[in-house]
């Protein structure tokens, strides 16, 4: 695989250009982003996928006081459907997508809508369920759409600038694109990451002046939940346990395991994957699946003993007071 990446250099260096000019022209004013009178908060990142967008959304969800007046727009990666769709309480994840599927489980008040075209979906969800703000998942190179609040996620195990452009590397997009954000966000950072390598970061990142950075790191809920009876991570420790992961960086999952002192088979696939009757056959063999929320998503109409264990965002220092006040500033 990395060989292949390697002998994919040229390539990226087509792409890189490609999306060079691409953002000439919308910085430029040649091709226009479209602004809305409805606020839209953009959520997203300059590579594709890993930084936990979806806990992200899902954090502002459960902070923000409009309540049933938020709505979440998502291209639905991955689904089968095309154009635009509403969430439903039957919706499935070859409906909506996994990830929009997750939200809406969680937040079933929230108005949520799938749509490739962004553009369409915002007109959409605002003549059909007049939110009072929107937000807008895995949209920060989406520049057809100009958002209110933009939120920009960067891995700390994989800053943007540490990164290179597909296919070689991650990047999607230019790494001084990054100075659009409003905000830029460093997850799955360590819980104990000190001051001063928060401040060597924000050197490495180099925001503008009127950008902040912030910190968050990930935390696992001890207490899984399945179809079954409630089962703590601690009651693992004497399963036969296999771990299921179709995410694009199950290594803090990993790492928190062992840590945990969890011992488990690892069969990991790629994001988004959709299991096969093969595959299924032999979960269903296993004495215990454990999985993460996004892959349960896709697993549980299929899967007799399954598990997972969810995970939220927490802020490090401020940063919690910090977005907080940022967001509030938006009904100004």
């Amino acid at each position: 695989m990395q060989l292949l990446r390697i002998l994919a250099f040229p390539f990226s260096l087509i792409y890189a250009l490609v999306v060079y000019f691409r953002n000439v022209l919308y910085d430029s004013g040649i091709l226009q982003s479209t602004e809305f009178k409805t606020p839209i908060v953009s959520v997203g990142n300059l590579s594709t996928g890993g930084t936990g967008k979806t806990p992200m959304i899902e954090w502002l969800l459960r902070h923000l006081s409009a309540g049933s007046g938020l709505a979440v727009l998502s291209r639905g990666y991955k689904r089968k459907t095309k154009g635009f769709v509403l969430a439903q309480p039957i919706s499935t994840a070859e409906e909506i997508g996994d990830e929009p599927l997750q939200i809406y489980t969680k937040f079933p008040e929230v108005s949520l809508a799938v749509d490739e075209d962004r553009i369409r979906g915002i007109k959409q969800l605002v003549a059909s369920k007049q939110p009072n703000l929107i937000l807008l998942d895995d949209a920060y190179q989406h520049r057809k759409v100009k958002p209110l609040f933009s939120i920009l996620l960067t891995s700390y195990g994989k800053l943007y600038t540490k990164d290179w452009y597909l296919p070689t590397g991650n990047l999607r997009d230019n790494k001084r694109s990054s100075k659009r954000a409003d905000l830029i966000i460093v997850t799955k950072c360590p819980p104990d990451l000190d001051n001063e390598s928060q401040r060597r970061i924000i050197g490495e990142l180099n925001p503008g002046k009127d950008q902040k950075v912030l910190f968050c790191t990930l935390e696992y809920d001890i207490n899984l939940k399945g179809k079954k009876e409630g089962l703590s991570l601690s009651g693992l420790q004497n399963k036969e346990v296999t771990l299921v992961t179709g995410i694009a960086n199950p290594k803090p999952l990993i790492d928190f395991l062992r840590s945990a002192e969890i011992t488990f088979d690892h069969r990991q696939y790629r994001d988004h994957h959709y299991f096969t009757e093969k595959e299924i056959d032999f979960f269903n063999s296993k004495p215990l699946i454990l999985t993460t929320e996004k892959d349960y998503m896709r697993l549980k109409d299929s899967v007799d003993n399954l598990y997972f264990i969810s995970v939220r965002h927490r802020f490090l220092g401020e940063g919690e007071v910090i977005l907080l006040k940022s967001l509030e500033k938006l009904g100004d």
